[in-house]
């Protein structure tokens, strides 16, 4: 076991409220104005970690915290004779099963080659054949106007792969995808190169809370705000008032510019995606194990 002192924990949580401060503090004072924001809104909204819990820190398994006490008001954690610890007897039956289907789920998508031909045509996909005013971020104005936004999905194909975007097309759009995907098929077709599946790494990392690390889901999350942006680029709003110069997919040199991003960031997500299932596999050792309160052999296996 790693027995960290008063001060190198504190250190850490500090590093880490102020490293997520960036995104938390904005956003609060959006919501205490009433002001929406097409890009950034989406990861406190869609996503269900509230800013909150996001500032909050804990350490990896294996790690007991000397002086500790306060972790004791939150779920999770029991005393030891060094301190505070994550507590296995909270990982549940349920939590198990969670770890299990994040497991499987990363570990498929990891074993896959990314597919970079879907050109973001998503967010497209679900403004395809609306009225004015009915599009999902309705206070912006669409860079090609609503007819030029359908010429260009008909003009394309539409391959979207990721469930929870492929659920938000308008009607009209769904038949035009080249798949039909069901949520039974998530873990037979995410695939690394896709950006829902990639920002979706925050969501699995948190889903596990508190048994992630939160420098962990910072990562994550932190690499979710990258790619928010590019999704958003590369959409039909224009967003240029708020500074997010438009990726024109529409153009042979948008799509080259996307596909470039669009790699750079399953590269990225391929390094957490890896920290995520090594952290799931140690996760289902550790409860295996039985670490709890007493003092435990030092042969036995730990997470450092």
């Amino acid at each position: 076991m790693t027995v960290l002192s008063e001060d190198q924990w504190r250190a850490r949580q500090a590093a880490h409220r102020d490293r997520v401060a960036e995104w938390t503090r904005p956003h609060r004072e959006r919501q205490h104005e009433h002001r929406k924001h097409p890009v950034l809104d989406f990861l406190f909204t869609y996503y269900s970690f509230r800013p909150a819990r996001l500032e909050r820190w804990q350490p990896e398994v294996g790690v007991v915290l000397a002086g500790g006490a306060e972790f004791l008001d939150r779920r999770g954690f029991t005393s030891t004779p060094d301190g505070v610890m994550l507590d296995p007897a909270a990982f549940t039956d349920k939590r198990r099963s969670t770890a299990e289907f994040v497991l499987g789920l990363l570990s498929a998508t990891a074993a896959r080659r990314p597919r970079l031909g879907c050109f973001g045509l998503h967010e497209w996909a679900m403004v395809y054949r609306t009225q004015p005013g009915d599009v999902r971020h309705s206070g912006w104005p669409l860079r090609l106007g609503h007819a030029g936004t359908d010429e260009v999905v008909d003009s394309m194909q539409v391959s979207c792969t990721h469930y929870d975007a492929f659920r938000f097309f308008t009607p009209p759009a769904r038949p035009l995808n080249t798949l039909q995907p069901e949520r039974a098929d998530q873990v037979r077709l995410e695939q690394p190169g896709c950006l829902h599946a990639n920002m979706d790494l925050f969501k699995w990392s948190y889903k596990l809370d508190p048994f992630v690390p939160a420098e962990l889901v910072a990562d994550c999350f932190e690499l979710a705000v990258r790619v928010r942006e590019l999704d958003m680029r590369a959409s039909p709003y224009d967003l240029r008032d708020l500074g997010y110069e438009p990726v024109p997919i529409e153009t042979p040199e948008g799509r080259a510019d996307y596909v470039r991003r669009q790699r750079e960031f399953a590269d990225e997500a391929a390094v957490l995606r890896q920290r995520l299932i090594d952290t799931c596999r140690d996760l289902l050792r550790w409860a295996d194990a039985g670490f709890g309160a007493e003092p435990h052999s030092p042969t036995g296996p730990a997470v450092q």
